[in-house]
């Protein structure tokens, strides 16, 4: 086994196409429009997504090329390295071999500028002048607002209400890159309105702000919604991790046989795991893929898998997904991104037909984990990604109590250095 610490590949190794799982699932649903409650058409998304992404979002085609433009601004920070972590093994003393892919390296600090990149890019090609989104923890908000300005666009981003208040420079981050930052709910859409007046104290849900930043790109020819998770077209671009690491294996000569990433909407669990899959799809190999949700919004453990919306004001089109219901408030966790009611439509049918499975977890075993990390592994994980972690450490520990070796890749989805204000509440007792 080499003890080489990180496994890189060169640039020209970097992925040229995104792997598309819905070549492989003829069994998914397709979504329903909110009105006719009749499958959507891609037309029926032309006043939200740019025409690029919506076939995307339709298409069965096994491999989709990844444009020049994007591949360029990728081989700024990816590849990303594939860790050995060699250190937390040492502290649990397990025979499992543990592996995370570092999507902290990004400049924005996590996975999301994966997707964010082709987004802009693909508006930028069709003549759109201004994105809107909406972000829970940030991270999203962050990665669109910088992949905005490299293409030129006016970014608008609305900003769970609690995470807006708990994480400031979050904010301080999109509006550095240009993005126009409003805590959601706010009073600059009728939905947002209408939510201050059901409840003038609410804290904001991802369900909200996705539904006033769809009314602001419905009602403007010149404005396209853009999101960081839930959709296909979102874990297609994400696929890169999950291509890169497979590739990464082949260097470190190992292999895993369990996948892990937290879950708030499914973008980095499925780009880690949905790459590796397409094996196991095949009849080639056989995987043990976990997906580590909060007990705060646990969609996947306690949610029932049925037809809901995407959104709180019931804009969106409908999806077949494991719910909580689309007007479901979350608890006030400091894993902001994991905040979302539902789970997207693949990762919901791979949870339905028994080929993934999910674990809830609670934050303060995940802040303590999270700790643990830190001081094994010198780096500290952003809240959401402290899930993936807790449900790694379970894994690695089952596999010392039953005596065999395991290996285990999980995705550090991003880093924890604007989150230190919930680290500070669970160092202080205090969370």
């Amino acid at each position: 086994m080499k003890t080489t610490k990180k496994f890189l590949l060169p640039d020209r190794e970097i992925p040229k196409e995104w792997y598309n799982v819905l070549a492989d699932l003829p069994s998914l649903q397709p979504m329903l429009h909110p009105a006719t409650h009749k499958p959507v058409r891609p037309s029926d998304l032309e006043p939200l997504f740019a025409k690029g992404l919506i076939e995307q979002e339709f298409s069965r085609k096994r491999w989709i090329e990844i444009p020049e433009e994007v591949r360029t601004l990728y081989k700024i920070y990816r590849p990303t390295p594939l860790v050995r972590a060699s250190g937390l093994e040492k502290a649990l003393d397990t025979p499992a071999r543990i592996y995370f892919k570092n999507e902290s390296v990004s400049p924005v600090g996590s996975h999301k500028l994966n997707s964010a990149l082709p987004q802009a890019y693909y508006n930028k090609i069709e003549g759109v002048r201004r994105l809107t989104t909406e972000t829970g923890a940030g991270q999203w908000g962050s990665a669109i607002s910088i992949a905005a300005r490299h293409f030129g666009l006016d970014m608008e981003v609305f900003m769970v209400r609690l995470s807006y208040d708990q994480k400031p420079y979050r904010k301080v981050v999109m509006q550095t890159y240009g993005g126009r930052v409003i805590p959601s709910p706010s009073n600059t859409t009728e939905a947002g309105r209408k939510f201050l007046a059901q409840k003038p104290d609410t804290t904001g849900s991802l369900g909200m702000a996705i539904s006033e930043a769809c009314e602001r790109a419905a009602l403007d020819p010149d404005t396209r919604y853009t999101l960081g998770s839930v959709l296909n077209m979102v874990m297609l671009h994400q696929t890169i991790i999950g291509l890169e690491a497979e590739r990464q294996f082949e260097m470190a000569q190992d292999y895993p046989d369990t996948i892990i990433g937290c879950f708030g909407g499914g973008s980095n669990f499925g780009g880690i795991s949905l790459p590796f899959l397409r094996h196991q799809l095949a009849g080639k190999a056989k995987f043990d893929l976990i997906a580590a949700e909060s007990t705060g919004c646990p969609k996947l453990t306690k949610g029932a898998f049925r037809y809901d919306y995407g959104d709180s004001a019931g804009l969106t089109p409908l999806i077949p997904m494991y719910t909580l219901g689309y007007d479901y408030e979350p608890e006030a966790i400091h894993a902001g991104g994991l905040r979302y009611h539902g789970a997207g439509a693949i990762m919901s049918q791979l949870l339905k037909d028994n080929i993934i499975r999910a674990m809830d977890i609670d934050q303060h075993e995940c802040f303590k984990v999270g700790k643990l990390f830190a001081q094994s592994e010198g780096i500290i994980p952003a809240p959401e990604s402290t899930h993936a972690i807790a449900a790694t450490i379970r894994e690695a520990l089952k596999a010392k109590e039953e005596g065999h070796e395991k290996v285990i890749l999980f995705n550090l989805s991003g880093h924890g250095l604007l989150d230190l204000g919930a680290y500070e509440a669970f160092l202080n007792g205090q969370l």
